[in-house]
């Protein structure tokens, strides 16, 4: 095949896909403290992509921008190809799951779920099959019709799962999903994750503060540190290149390094001063206090 050449059934003129996010000199600050600093960031169509930094580096106030919850001031946020105010926002394409519980305890999980799906304008013709499917698909078919303040947390979390996962979201971003959760539960959401994922060629944009999620579930992991991207690649080839580091160093060590040395290598301490304000410290403790 020559380079002018186009594959068979292919159209030499079409572009390629569009990432699913693309975020070019994106700046935010907070006074005068830049939370993030001209970020460049992007997500590819299809993949699971973590971003993991410490406390302050600028995770969420990225997932804010790139979802329109805070403005961009600076830079440019795309998803799928269009500017972020101007897409179909929030249900046809993308959904958030933050670290703040969003489920309604005085209605029970079917209700809880059917309201997301009229929320996001599901067809009625097919909203109670979606809403019976996306709570299968988190095991809480059987507790369906209960009331979700009788829910354990690991339950409530599964059904915040399946009211983002009931409008079929070609984008899915989820802050710390599985924040409080015991490894059991944890699992069991990266699992039902991975499963749709499987079946629709979901996208997934994840903070989290588990590496062992990231190394495990991530296709590619972006190390985040004082508002820019530090590190990014799959998890092997991030460990391989700090193993690389260290040979080259002299300092070769005994056993191979985890993705918790790679952040530990990009990030330091992570004791910097932290943007944002009281209220996004005191949010997430409330809900882990809750799931706990």
């Amino acid at each position: 095949m020559t380079p002018d050449t186009a594959p068979s059934g292919t159209d030499a003129t079409t572009p390629p896909p569009a990432d699913a996010v693309a975020c070019t000199g994106l700046t935010y600050a907070f006074g005068y403290h830049s939370a993030v600093d001209g970020l460049e960031l992007t997500v590819r169509q299809g993949e699971v992509l973590g971003l993991l930094g410490p406390n302050g580096a600028g995770k969420t106030t990225a997932v804010r921008c790139i979802t329109t919850l805070l403005p961009v001031p600076v830079g440019m946020v795309r998803v799928f190809g269009r500017d972020a105010p101007g897409t179909a926002w929030p249900c046809a394409a993308c959904w958030v799951r933050t670290a703040t519980a969003v489920a309604d305890a005085g209605l029970t999980g079917r209700e809880n779920v059917a309201l997301f799906a009229r929320v996001c304008d599901v067809p009625r013709a097919e909203r109670a099959e979606r809403v019976a499917q996306a709570l299968g698909a988190v095991d809480l078919a059987d507790a369906a019709d209960r009331l979700a303040a009788t829910y354990s947390g690991g339950m409530v979390r599964r059904l915040e799962l399946a009211q983002a996962l009931v409008s079929a979201p070609r984008l899915l971003i989820l802050d710390e999903p599985t924040i409080g959760l015991d490894p059991i539960a944890r699992t069991g959401v990266w699992e039902h994750i991975g499963a749709v994922r499987e079946a629709t060629g979901m996208t997934v944009l994840v903070t989290t503060h588990y590496m062992d999620e990231a190394d495990q579930y991530c296709d590619r992991v972006a190390l985040m540190h004082r508002g820019r991207i530090r590190a990014l690649g799959t998890p092997a080839e991030l460990r391989e290149g700090l193993g690389a580091r260290r040979r080259a160093a002299g300092a070769a060590p005994d056993t191979p390094p985890t993705l918790e040395d790679v952040f530990r290598d990009v990030a330091g301490s992570g004791l910097d001063d932290e943007a944002g304000d009281f209220r996004d410290v005191r949010s997430p403790r409330r809900t882990a206090r809750r799931v706990g």
